[in-house]
């Protein structure tokens, strides 16, 4: 099935969920899904929204690498069981370790199956949701990923991740963990905090700091251990003991 290019696809009869504040550019999304009643769905859900824009369709994981390389969306939404190429190839094709300017991919799938978690966080997606979500948490997905978060909610942060710490790649350099040393007590506490599955802004009211403070606190972290994104940040935090499945 082939893609294409949305401009003002209509989202009548679903009524705006509460847009994050601030002002600017949409952020612009790329939904990838086989079945065209879902991916309809999820067109209708996010062009409901005055802070997202629909940029384009894909209706197979081909398909949905050609478009993203194409459209360069601001996230991509992506079915794990496509044809020809299953979403979790595609996602490592746009946001895998090797891939030099990797794209926000939020996976969202039927099966909630630990492996395929697992794959997707190991082919670089920086969120998982499931298709009997509602509304509003696909597009608070949406919005986090955009806005450079993880999507890992407690449980999965504190049993599937920290049962597959030791299999998810991590970045090649073993001074990740000794650099761990060079955290200052501050940014070593944000870290088990965002091990722990806390957005920023549980984090922030967590430690009574700004968002702002919070977001600064996280670049730190991940420039101090040479991590990529906040998935990394997890995982290493597992595999050192700062935070244990148990918690």
């Amino acid at each position: 099935m082939r893609c294409r290019c949305l401009d003002g696809f209509g989202g009548a009869g679903v009524s705006e969920l509460r847009p994050e504040s601030g002002s600017g550019a949409p952020t612009r999304v790329l939904v990838c899904e086989d079945q065209e009643l879902v991916r309809a769905g999820y067109v209708t859900i996010f062009s409901a929204q005055r802070d997202l824009e629909v940029v384009g369709e894909a209706g197979d994981g081909r398909s949905a690498v050609e478009t993203a390389r194409w459209l360069c969306p601001d996230v991509v939404v992506m079915d794990i069981r496509m044809p020809g190429l299953d979403g979790i190839e595609a996602t490592r094709l746009l946001a895998g370790p090797d891939v030099a300017a990797p794209m926000k991919v939020l996976v969202v799938t039927t099966f909630n199956v630990d492996e395929y978690v697992y794959e997707a966080l190991r082919a670089g997606a920086s969120g998982f949701l499931l298709k009997d979500s509602p509304p509003s948490a696909l597009v608070h997905g949406v919005r986090t990923i955009a806005a450079g978060e993880s999507l890992l909610a407690p449980a999965v942060t504190r049993q599937l991740v920290g049962r597959f710490a030791d299999r998810i790649s991590q970045p090649r350099k073993p001074a990740a963990t000794e650099a761990l040393s060079a955290l200052t007590p501050r940014e070593t506490e944000v870290l088990k905090l965002v091990a722990e599955g806390l957005s920023n802004a549980e984090i922030a009211e967590r430690m009574v700091i700004s968002r702002e403070t919070v977001k600064t606190y996280v670049s730190r972290i991940l420039t101090k251990l040479d991590l990529r994104d906040r998935v990394q940040a997890v995982v290493l935090a597992h595999r050192i003991g700062l935070v244990t499945v148990a918690g």
